[in-house]
């Protein structure tokens, strides 16, 4: 593995001291930040002095641009991950898919910069980039099932099929963000089962 292929998922899971671990979701946020801001070019000294640490303390925690940028990828897909997960079995089928895309929706308008930055170092089928997908169809896909069988959405709809449209329409140019919500609506309304 070369320096520029670092293992995030290596410095995700490395022990860590309390103030350690402060500096390290710091670093994240502070980059989460910039990241949403549409700030990809961002120094990481910059990002070091957004989050109040040193810039040697970035660099402890995150070896070069890359490991940064993959560890904040990373965090954000298990964000939205776990936010399936928090979805209850009593919670209407319906109001828990459509909450979730809509999730789904805000993640994926909030990641593009991170990925078109994420795209300098790795290509499209990276492992990252195939393990997040995983895991985002591994969060999803139960709950389109469920609703299915509550007969709240159609039957003769997959997963992918829900998940090219969903980021079909993260790519409508809006600059209202109302419009971005009414557009998610509008397609949410067609995978409603109807008799």
């Amino acid at each position: 593995m070369s320096t520029t292929e670092t293992s995030t998922e290596t410095l995700l899971e490395r022990p860590k001291r309390a103030d350690a671990r402060r500096n390290y979701e710091k670093v994240l946020t502070a980059a989460r930040e910039a990241f949403a801001e549409g700030e990809e070019s961002t120094a990481l000294e910059e990002i070091a002095r957004r989050a109040g640490v040193g810039i040697g303390t970035l660099y402890r925690n995150f070896p070069n641009r890359q490991a940064l940028l993959e560890a904040l990828y990373l965090n954000e897909v298990e964000e939205v991950c776990h936010s399936a997960a928090q979805l209850g079995d009593d919670e209407d089928p319906w109001e828990a898919l459509s909450g979730w895309f809509e999730r789904l929706i805000a993640y994926f308008a909030t990641k593009r910069a991170l990925a078109n930055e994420l795209l300098n170092y790795l290509d499209l089928d990276a492992p990252l980039f195939q393990s997040c997908r995983a895991s985002l169809y591994a969060a999803g896909e139960p709950l389109l099932e469920r609703a299915q069988e509550a007969g709240a959405v159609r039957s003769d709809v997959e997963f992918s099929q829900v998940m090219q449209m969903m980021m079909g329409i993260t790519k409508v140019p809006a600059s209202d963000p109302g419009q971005t919500a009414h557009i998610l609506r509008i397609a949410l309304d067609g995978l409603r089962y109807r008799p």
